[in-house]
């Protein structure tokens, strides 16, 4: 009896077991009402402008940021010792003149300009020229069957179907775009006078963030304007534009694709960066990510009152990743694993920030093990919160248990009550997510003042927000100190991180 008790014990002495230790508590309760109602007042002041990326009431809000975490004895994770990671901001136009689709076959050699006959869809503008054999994609594709050809490293030619339905047709193009070609190319059969008109003269001004990412470059080119090339390589077109699907590698056609940009304006703007090393000599080079995005849009003129202070977007969830690295500085409440602490810009923007981060993280990917993403968490209900992307990892298992052990907080969390609204792919989470590291996003919901000069600081619940990320720090506490990595579910990992499957990504 007495072996089995001790056996009982041990077994009992799980990392969720260990959250009561008072070490663990007491940094826990270092998360109160009071600080984070006074740093949203701090973060949503009328001094930060707004905090539109760029500006310069964001810099001064990423420098709050970093003071914070300097005074908990976080270290710099960023760039050079740094605690900012600047990301720079390029505005761009295309020169159409300087621009062009080279199509080889033997001996003839035909040019399609962007300013007549080839049209810029999207991708990567390409720093130097692209070269590659040519692959024909045509015909009634499924995503399915598509999915089979081999276009890696090679430029797609695509010809749709005639009269296909066009969400299919998307849908293979996706799949194709997806699959790593050079350059994504679909070979339109309208005349010279209508392909010119859907050329947009000037060429739209384009915002680059970083450097371009190796992304396949998506065109449109007239066919007419390529014809001889294309029949000196055996294509016809008449006979493979038909519903019947047909792939297959054309060895005689090379196509190059050469642009040029025009730098218009170049700025940048940071991401906060601070890391707290795990307590394990093993485990501490795996790493949890608290993130938050400190942006907001700026100043809408005109106004009497012209301040977007974005105090529940996002400055709770900044003042969120603050309090957190607070308590979890606190002596005894390190877990094994080490954390870093993230605030990012851009978000309003697209994702800038976090897009970034991921793709120039100051750690290899592989070793961050999970991101707990916190935007929007001080409005609506007093007793919930809602949790997106529980169902796509075991992380929504362990915040059930960590929810279950932690009643005296009057908080749960919930599954995504607006599936139809697709949060799941409009906060940073995603960025972490695409990169193969499961994430959870929390979030308590839009209300009416949503991106109006009313989102306030004296509208926050700061008592409930406390609770929520007294919450949030049990949670990293357990994914810290787990014995193992959270695990994706399978399907959600062939969604979300391979892409496989079309039907709901994001646009």
């Amino acid at each position: 009896m007495r072996c089995s008790t001790l056996l009982g014990l041990l077994l009992a002495a799980t990392p969720l077991a260990a959250q009561t230790a008072a070490p663990v508590s007491r940094a826990a309760a270092t998360i109160t009402a009071a600080d984070v109602a006074r740093r949203i007042g701090v973060l949503a002041h009328d001094s930060m402008m707004g905090r539109d990326t760029p500006s310069k009431g964001l810099d001064l809000t990423a420098q709050y940021v970093a003071d914070q975490f300097q005074r908990f004895g976080l270290r710099p994770g960023a760039d050079s010792s740094s605690w900012f990671q600047r990301y720079p901001i390029t505005r761009r136009r295309l020169d159409l003149q300087e621009s062009r689709v080279v199509f080889t076959a033997g001996s003839r050699q035909e040019t399609a300009g962007f300013a007549t006959a080839a049209r810029y869809d999207g991708g990567s503008v390409p720093e130097k020229p692209v070269r590659a054999p040519a692959v024909l994609v045509a015909g009634a594709h499924t995503p399915s069957s598509v999915e089979r050809v081999d276009v890696r490293d090679k430029v797609v030619l695509y010809v749709a179907p005639p009269g296909g339905d066009r969400s299919t047709v998307q849908q293979v193009l996706r799949v194709l775009f997806l699959a790593g070609p050079k350059a994504l190319v679909v070979l339109s059969d309208a005349d010279s006078a209508t392909f010119a008109s859907i050329i947009p003269k000037p060429p739209p001004e384009r915002t680059v963030i970083g450097r371009p990412t190796g992304r396949p470059v998506s065109l449109q080119v007239r066919a007419g304007a390529v014809a001889n090339a294309l029949a000196a390589a055996g294509l016809d077109l008449a006979a493979v534009r038909t519903t019947s699907p047909t792939s297959r590698q054309i060895s005689s056609l090379t196509v190059a694709v050469e642009m040029k940009d025009d730098i218009i304006a170049s700025l940048s703007a940071p991401n906060t960066v601070g890391i707290l090393e795990g307590s394990d000599p093993r485990l501490k080079n795996e790493y949890l990510v608290y993130s938050a995005h400190m942006d907001h849009i700026g100043i809408t003129p005109g106004r009497p009152d012209s301040i977007n202070n974005g105090a529940d977007d996002n400055a709770s969830g900044t003042a969120g990743v603050i309090g957190l690295a607070e308590a979890f500085s606190r002596p005894g409440a390190r877990p094994k694993r080490s954390i870093i602490f993230l605030t990012v810009s851009g978000e309003e923007k697209g994702l800038w920030g976090s897009n970034y981060f991921v793709s120039q993280p100051p750690v290899p990917i592989e070793q961050i093990v999970a991101n707990i993403n916190i935007d929007m968490i001080g409005r609506n209900w007093p007793d919930t919160v809602v949790a997106i992307g529980k169902e796509h990892s075991d992380l929504g298992g362990t915040l059930q248990r960590v929810n279950a052990a932690h009643p005296e907080l009057g908080m749960t969390a919930i599954d995504d009550p607006w599936p139809e609204e697709r949060f799941y792919f409009r906060s940073d989470h995603y960025n972490f997510a695409r990169k193969g590291v499961p994430a959870l996003f929390f979030f308590t919901g839009v209300h009416e003042d949503y991106h109006e000069v009313t989102d306030s600081p004296e509208k926050i619940n700061s008592e409930k927000e406390s609770r929520i990320l007294r919450l949030l720090f049990y949670l990293g506490q357990e994914i810290g100190n787990a014995p193992r990595r959270p695990r994706w579910n399978p399907e959600s990992y062939k969604e979300i991180v391979e892409q496989k499957s079309v039907s709901r990504l994001s646009p």
